[in-house]
């Protein structure tokens, strides 16, 4: 698992820091970084949530496109 710059992106373009979108969807800032470092995999539940505050969709930042 790789960096997800998708992520880091679209919580960019929301403005939104690590602390902001960790306290939207109720987790630590620690581990919305360490997704974004691709340290950790998180459950749908919690994907759902970070799309939902992003305002993406579980393709647009979870899903991997094979090269």
């Amino acid at each position: 698992m790789g960096k997800n710059m998708k992520l880091k992106l679209a919580r960019v373009e929301k403005e939104l820091s690590q602390e902001q979108l960790a306290d939207l969807v109720g987790v630590t800032r620690q581990t919305i970084g360490m997704i974004e470092a691709g340290n950790y995999n998180p459950s749908i539940k919690l994907c759902v949530a970070i799309c939902r505050a992003v305002g993406k969709t579980l393709n647009d930042i979870f899903w991997e496109v094979e090269e």
